[in-house]
């Protein structure tokens, strides 16, 4: 049986359907009063029986930091697929995202070893990658630099790859994929839906940053391939393209039938803004909207080669056109 945390997230709800497609028996670990039903929305993107498919799994209620709830959940797994996580990008956050990324992966190596899993498959981001110099591609091979100004969510993904090189160092076989931004539909409606609203509101301006992207069929396809194969105690990263923030949003104003964006953000006035919002926070208890964090990565031009997973599996990713007209058709913003 296979065990998959974060069964509600982007990542977790596509996987469930498609391990589900091939007939795996699946358990799949939710939080207390997490919302079931947000997964069947994504179910509904695929098939029309949806709840024949979803009664196939098996629920189990525990928290990657609960250790007694989560060993009942090991009981007779073979392979997991660990795709929980807490992301955001807020400094005051940084002791929750350590206790969930880091020691909550901790706890899943530690129970995977316990219990002779045959397999992982941690679910971690290009965020723990090094940036590259002179603006060459960043691969598998470009070292984490402690002294970047790196974000408490970067830092807390590293500390969890951390573990299951750990792990694998004790005997445990394991794979780490390395997604850029995931385009997809949420159960919950974040993620990169942020982005599809963006352009659906033809907003003017545009970041000079550039980033990777990938489809979350692709990355979901990518790690049932990695857990199949031979392949182990690898990581692979997992984008299909690089755009440039303009262009990215560009092609979702067309979809839209927006005008492109013109107008090039300033830097400096995003970092002025951010500065502003963190005073508000501070006098006024108003919720954070600017993380200078999110800030520099506007700014940033970081470019991935993920000709690795394309060599060892002979992978093909879904073109970035295909993927932003089917996400926009599902987020039923697009235009007839």
């Amino acid at each position: 049986m296979i065990l998959v945390t974060g069964g509600t997230g982007l990542v977790g709800s596509h996987l469930l359907y498609f391990l589900l497609k091939k007939n795996e028996r699946v358990r799949a670990i939710q939080r207390k009063n997490s919302e079931l039903n947000s997964v069947k929305k994504v179910f509904a993107l695929y098939t029309s029986e949806v709840d024949s498919l979803f009664n196939k799994i098996e629920w189990v209620e525990a928290n990657i930091t609960d250790i007694p709830a989560l060993t009942l959940a090991f009981e007779n797994i073979t392979k997991v697929y660990h795709c929980a996580a807490f992301i955001t990008f807020h400094p005051s956050k940084y002791r929750v995202l350590k206790k969930v990324n880091e020691e909550g992966t901790a706890n899943i190596v530690n129970l995977c070893l316990a219990n002779s899993i045959e397999k992982l498959c941690y679910v971690s981001s290009v965020a723990t990658l090094g940036s590259s110099l002179k603006s060459k591609l960043i691969s598998e091979k470009t070292d984490w630099n402690p002294d970047e100004k790196n974000s408490v969510y970067a830092i807390t993904k590293y500390g969890a790859e951390m573990e299951v090189w750990r792990g694998t160092q004790e005997g445990l076989d394991a794979v780490i994929v390395n997604p850029g931004v995931i385009l997809g539909t949420s159960p919950d409606g974040g993620g990169s839906n942020v982005i599809i609203s963006l352009g659906a509101s033809g907003i003017p301006f545009y970041p000079s940053g550039a980033m990777g992207i990938v489809d979350v069929q692709d990355v979901v396809k990518a790690m049932i391939l990695l857990m199949e194969s031979e392949t182990k105690n690898q990581q692979f990263i997992l984008v299909g393209e690089n755009v440039t923030y303009k262009e990215l949003l560009s092609e979702l104003a067309k979809l839209f039938r927006k005008k492109p964006p013109k107008k090039k953000l300033s830097k400096s006035v995003m970092i002025f803004l951010s500065g502003i919002d963190w005073l508000s926070n501070k006098l006024f208890g108003t919720k954070r909207k600017i993380i200078k964090a999110t800030v520099r990565s506007m700014f940033t031009t970081s470019l991935y080669d993920a000709s690795k997973i394309k060599n060892e599996l002979g992978f093909q990713f879904i073109s970035t056109e295909k993927t932003l007209e089917r996400v926009v058709k599902e987020s039923g913003k697009g235009s007839n």
